[in-house]
């Protein structure tokens, strides 16, 4: 192959399809000579999205210990594209990295879902499988999407081309600060108590005989302390075995709202900055202590409803023993925090977040990757942009003509993960905005060549990121054996609801990908509601008929809509297919 390197050193090469395999070498001659080591020939799959799509192996090591243990997958490889956003136009290189191998030391640098997605397809079709990864946490969709998927949409267009104007936004961004200063300027100053007086409340030897009670786990607001955030301590008095004493430990206190910072005896063991990372220390060896050990644990809550989040591991641990931190604890407030807007009035500008604006994400970690060929896409976002779930399903199939125009490969296969069941459980039908979101998403599967794994069992009500991401990687690997493989001999999807009919007193409901469904679990088909003109929902009694479910309607009654599994946790949804896999939310108009 030949090139010839523009003014600017940029130069290219098509290459034509090659057999799957490797290792190979490539050798670059100019006026120098570079080799470059170890390439594969393979399948790369782009994949995007926020958090749950960047959340490395290293967050989930105890859910899959022999997987980080045993696996070992050279032909696996994953190229992490570091977060780097920018208003000002479309970048000509992705951000600094490299290709890493799925071997042992370099698997908790994975992201979970892209992992299992990749060890799937690899394990099924022994070919390499190259990741793009390309996520960032808490981002909107709009942020990943290029300046011509909004064309049609003035004020998107307007507001893009607005921060394209370098000038303008370095303005914008210094007197948005400056702003913000003059807010802090007119604010108290910190004091947190629990540093001020003349004996640290960290210090084991403080006495707080006079602290408030606490249990362990939970939010100080349902224990008789509402509505303050601040800094607060937490302590616990912890009775040590002299067989414990003196041996490093591991300390899990589940997770924290907001940030923490944890001293044992009196010694800093640790901090965590922000809400969502499961909390693990470890205590160095010799600092147990047999018998009376003094643990505390500083806690800043910014915002919201503050605490230990319930139904997580709160345990100390020395090799295979054990010891529970649930329980009572004690705590006081070491800094009450101002109501947000006291001590100033106005509605100041505050700084632009490239990261969150239009385009941010799609000029530099997304559009440089058009230029590589690749096998398909893989998307896992959404709750960043729940709140409006209409706007959402136009704003998707947008995103889809995007980035197949951009990469100018045809209707490339595009497959994602319906956002999965979260929060509080209701136990009578409820309006959702997460439902409401998972139908925008349902509703996407119109747009050719795309694939959705239905994920709402496999969330967890109190975490926005759930650790199982073996499933839904393994469930976007099922789309991807038929999208992309052309399997046709798997059954790679859940029911998805195709229509309904009325015949007498009974409602008929049918689906694709009906092959076998089944009840999951003991008792009856749960999850189906009916309403009427009115839209209030009723649960209703449902069963299921060959490959269809039917609903007895009751008497006098008229149905005019049809839900299943419409909550933001729908945790008494069991329709499933022969094959383990759910059945999606949806709601319909009775036909």
């Amino acid at each position: 192959f030949k090139a010839v390197t523009g003014q600017d050193g940029s130069w290219s090469v098509k290459m034509n399809s090659m057999k799957a395999g490797g290792p190979f070498k490539m050798i670059l001659e100019g006026e120098n000579k570079i080799t470059l080591q170890d390439i594969l020939i393979g399948d790369v799959w782009f994949c995007s999205g926020q958090s749950n799509m960047a959340l490395p192996m290293e967050r989930l090591k105890e859910a899959y210990p022999e997987v980080i243990e045993n696996d070992d997958f050279p032909w696996i490889r994953n190229f992490f594209v570091p977060t780097k956003a920018s208003l000002s136009g479309e970048s000509s290189d992705l951000p600094r990295g490299r290709w890493m191998p799925a071997t042992q030391s370099n698997i908790l640098s994975f992201g979970g879902t892209s992992y299992f997605f990749a060890r799937k397809l690899f394990q099924e079709y022994k070919i390499p499988i190259g990741i793009i990864n390309s996520s960032v946490g808490g981002t909107p969709i709009e942020a990943w999407m290029s300046r011509e998927a909004f064309v049609g949409n003035i004020d998107q267009l307007k507001k893009i081309d607005t921060f394209r104007d370098s000038v303008f936004l370095n303005n914008y961004q210094k007197s948005a600060k400056s702003n913000l200063l003059a807010r802090s300027v007119n604010q108290l100053p910190v004091v947190d108590l629990g540093l001020a007086g003349p004996l640290k409340w960290t210090n084991p030897d403080f006495d707080a005989s006079g602290w408030r009670k606490f249990w362990m786990p939970g939010y100080w607001a349902d224990q008789g302390l509402r509505n303050i955030n601040g800094i607060f301590y937490f302590r616990k008095e912890l009775q040590i075995p002299t067989e414990m004493s003196a041996k490093q430990a591991k300390l899990y206190l589940g997770r924290i709202i907001d940030s923490d910072s944890v001293f044992l005896n009196g010694k800093f063991i640790g901090n965590t900055t922000y809400q969502y990372p499961p909390r693990r220390y470890v205590i160095p060896q010799g600092l147990l202590m047999p018998g009376k050990n003094i643990l505390i644990v500083k806690v800043v809550s910014n915002s919201g409803k503050g605490g230990f989040v319930p139904d997580k591991n709160y345990t100390l641990q020395v090799s295979d023993e054990k010891i529970d931190l649930k329980g009572a604890w004690s705590y006081e407030v070491g800094y009450a925090q101002p109501k947000q807007n006291q001590g100033f009035s106005g509605n100041a500008e505050l700084p632009i977040v490239a990261q969150n604006e239009p385009t941010g994400l799609f000029n530099t970690m997304v559009s440089p990757a058009t230029r590589f060929a690749i096998k398909g896409f893989l998307w896992y976002q959404g709750e960043s942009n729940t709140g409006d779930a209409k706007a959402y399903g136009q704003l998707l199939g947008a995103l889809i003509k995007d980035w197949r125009n951009k990469w100018k490969q045809g209707d490339l296969p595009f497959i994602y993960a319906q956002l999965p069941n979260f929060m509080e459980a209701n136990y009578l039908p409820e309006e959702s905005s997460w439902a409401e979101f998972r139908q925008s998403q349902l509703e996407a599967l119109s747009v050719p060549n795309t694939g959705m794994a239905v994920t709402i069992d496999e969330g967890e009500w109190n975490d926005i990121h759930p650790l199982n991401k073996k499933d839904v990687g393994e469930r976007l690997a099922l789309w991807a054996s038929h999208l992309a493989y052309g399997n046709e001999d798997i059954i790679y999807s859940g029911p998805i609801y195709k229509s309904n009919s009325i015949n007498n007193s009974e409602l008929t409901i049918n689906f694709d990908y009906n092959s076998e469904l089944v009840v999951k679990g003991k008792g009856p088909l749960k999850g189906f509601a009916l309403a009427g003109a009115d839209k209030v929902f009723h649960w209703v009694n449902a069963r299921i008929v060959g490959n269809s479910v039917v609903i007895t309607i009751p008497k006098e009654f008229k149905p005019a809509f049809i839900r299943y599994a419409w909550a933001d946790n729908p945790d008494r949804a069991n329709l499933y297919n022969k094959s383990g896999l759910p059945g999606s939310p949806f709601e319909a108009e009775v036909e």
